[in-house]
Parts: C-alpha cells; sequence; structure tokens
C-alpha cells in the first residue's frame, strides 16, 4: 500500500506555523510578551478539544438517536467500533437535507458520530459504511485535537501580528513600518493556509484508515462522488457558526465555487477518489 507520509506532512506543517509564530513573537519588545499568546493558546486549545463534541452537534441542530431510530447507521457503527475494539460512540442525525456527515469528542470515550438526513437518503447502506469508518478514524487519529491546536495557533498568530504592528517591534530596533504592516497582514494569511493544508492530511489518512477499517475502499469512493454533486444540490448556508464545523464533514459543505483551493478545508474530491481506487486495485477488489 503507498504511503503518502501524512503524518510527517502534518508535523511538518505545524513546524511552519510554529516558526511563523515565535518569528513574529521575537519582533514584540524583543520577544518578551510571547509566553503571554503561548498561554492564551494553550487556554484556547483546551477550550476548543474539551467542546469540540458540543459546539458543532449544536451547529448543525443534531438529535441523538437509537437503534430502534436509525438501525442500519447504529449497526454499521457498532460493527465497525467492535472490529477498531474501541467503545460505541453516541449517533445523532441534523435534520438537513445538505448530505453529510462528521465525528466529533475529544476521545473514543467521549465520540459522536453525526449523519444528516440529506446523506442518510443519498447513501446505500455499502457506501454509508464507507462514511461511518471514515468518521470513526477521525476519533480514533486524535484529529479533534490535532484541529484544535491548528486553529488555536492561528488565532494566536493573528493576534501576535496585530501586536507586532501596534508596537513596532522592539525598541532598540524597531523595523520599517511598511514591513510590519505586511506582516500585521501576510502572516495571518500564511497562519490559515497552513491550519487548512493540517486539516486536508487528516482528511487522506481518515479516507485511508477508514477504508482500512471497513476493507472496502471503493464504496467510500463511490460515496465521494455522489456527496460531490449532492453538496452542489444541496449546500449548507454560508453561517459562521456552521462554517466553524465544516472542518469536520467528511465533504465541503459549501459551494464550490465560494471556496477557493488554498483555504479549503477538504481535499479535492478527485484526489481523494483516485487514492481510494488504487487501494481497492491493490486489494483486488
Amino acid at each position: 500500500m503507498t504511503n503518502h507520509f501524512n503524518g510527517v506532512k502534518t508535523a511538518a506543517l505545524f513546524g511552519a506555523i510554529f516558526a511563523i509564530l515565535l518569528g513574529i513573537g521575537a519582533l514584540i519588545q524583543g520577544g518578551r510578551y510571547i509566553w503571554v499568546f503561548a498561554l492564551i493558546g494553550v487556554a484556547m486549545t483546551f477550550y476548543g478539544y474539551w467542546n469540540s463534541d458540543k459546539i458543532a452537534i449544536k451547529a448543525m441542530q443534531a438529535y441523538p438517536v437509537t437503534r430502534e431510530q436509525a438501525p442500519a447507521m447504529y449497526r454499521i457503527v457498532e460493527e465497525l467500533s467492535a472490529k477498531a475494539n474501541q467503545p460505541m460512540p453516541a449517533l445523532y442525525i441534523s435534520p438537513t437535507q445538505a448530505p453529510n456527515a462528521f465525528a466529533t469528542g475529544r476521545n473514543p470515550q467521549h465520540a459522536a458520530v453525526c449523519c444528516t438526513e440529506g446523506i442518510l437518503d443519498l447513501l446505500d447502506e455499502r457506501e454509508l459504511r464507507g462514511v461511518l469508518g471514515h468518521e470513526l478514524m477521525h476519533v480514533y487519529n486524535r484529529d479533534i485535537l490535532t484541529s484544535s491546536v491548528a486553529a488555536a495557533l492561528a488565532g494566536i498568530i493573528t493576534s501576535v501580528a496585530q501586536m507586532a504592528m501596534f508596537f513596532g517591534g522592539s525598541r532598540e530596533n524597531r523595523p520599517n513600518p511598511i514591513a510590519m504592516i505586511a506582516i500585521a497582514l501576510l502572516a495571518p494569511l500564511a497562519a490559515s493556509i497552513i491550519q487548512m493544508a493540517i486539516s486536508r492530511t487528516r482528511e487522506y489518512d481518515a479516507d485511508e484508515d477508514g477504508a482500512k477499517l471497513t476493507g472496502d475502499p471503493l464504496a467510500l469512493a463511490d460515496a465521494l462522488r455522489k456527496l460531490e454533486s449532492g453538496v452542489q444540490r444541496a449546500p449548507l448556508p454560508p453561517d459562521p457558526k456552521l462554517q466553524n464545523a465544516a472542518h469536520m464533514m467528511i465533504a465541503n459543505p459549501f459551494r464550490a465555487a465560494d471556496v477557493k483551493s488554498l483555504f479549503s478545508t477538504h481535499p479535492p474530491m478527485a484526489n481523494r477518489i483516485d487514492r481510494l481506487e488504487n487501494m481497492g486495485r491493490e486489494l483486488g477488489r
């Protein structure tokens, strides 16, 4: 099986975002206040990580479901959780026709999987199994922690860059004001691009690991094809609350024309499908 080194890529991207943070922090009074932003970042990360399940579920107005209310979804998640030797997550359905799914929660013991009514209507049971395998692997890979840290660091870089422009760097060696303005504008832009790139590498990992869990990569590939056209027919509205949960979903929930590639939280569908089809060929499916 092809190794795409997504874990190494994620580590390299985190290194880049830390380098930006430390570089800008050094400009503010010689870096003496950067620890304040570091503490703020830790607090932001902890809050986002600890409350990730509540925030996403509330944003999608999802309701909990039982085995009787969603028998196919419940049966699939129960089977895959047992196969992975992990606890059964709570199951939710969001009352929207926009086809999508996401998993959230700070660890497998406090996890939730949510499907929209739209995706349950769109996919057959085999394709739904592929999607749910993908979502469970987000939980098992601790991707919520990864995304929380990336978001917090991007937010800190924005604050530090603005402070650098306000204070004008260290008193001993103040840089050119135009350079400081450029840093204040470009550093947050770079941080956001890196944050989105981290999300994209985690999506590739969840695709591959989810396909291994289900043993059927072509099922997920078929589901992604349907989701690509399904989202274009019925996208989520561009609500800020929904935008904050978009990175958790298996497909970008907004119209492709509304999302620039550099700022997309998801890799191109064609790339994801190609990888899954390659896996299928290697497995002889």
